[in-house]
């Protein structure tokens, strides 16, 4: 299905690029959330008229985007979860933890933005973990595990 993006998507392309997508995904996630188009002669018309009012829309994005990563820059996080003697947790410090542990501190991050490839964290120490604020937005912060005995 050919649709015209209507703000920038990672892995897709820029705004008012003309793509080619599975039909479902357009349908199910892109079309809903008022990311994109068909790319209809009516459609394309329309958004021609609304690119300068997309393009400000979006630098404006970025912009309060690249102002909540300035704060977020190298924050240290703490979280305390049951640990074993090895260092091994009982259970495991997922995105919902960081998210609210960052709430906590005063920061408002949706978990979707949490980014942890190689899952959740089940052991004791520092580990990075990256935020993605923005498409071209991503910092980096350290989230302290700590252990407390069982």
């Amino acid at each position: 299905m050919q649709i015209i993006l209507l703000e920038k998507l990672a892995n897709l392309g820029e705004l008012g690029e003309v793509v080619k997508v599975k039909e479902g995904y357009a349908r199910n996630f892109l079309i809903p959330h008022g990311k994109a188009k068909r790319a209809t002669q009516a459609n394309i018309a329309e958004f021609e008229k609304r690119r300068t009012e997309l393009e400000s829309a979006q630098a404006v994005a970025l912009a309060a985007a690249q102002e909540r990563a300035a704060k977020l820059d190298g924050l240290l996080v703490q979280i305390t979860q049951k640990a074993g003697v090895d260092g091994k947790l009982f259970g495991s410090v997922t995105n919902i933890d960081i998210a609210e542990a960052l709430k906590a501190q005063g920061f408002e991050v949706p978990r979707a933005a949490i980014r942890m490839p190689e899952g959740p964290l089940k052991q004791v120490g520092d580990q990075p973990v990256k935020i993605a604020l923005h498409t071209d937005v991503v910092v980096t912060i350290t989230v302290s595990v700590l252990g407390e005995p069982a």
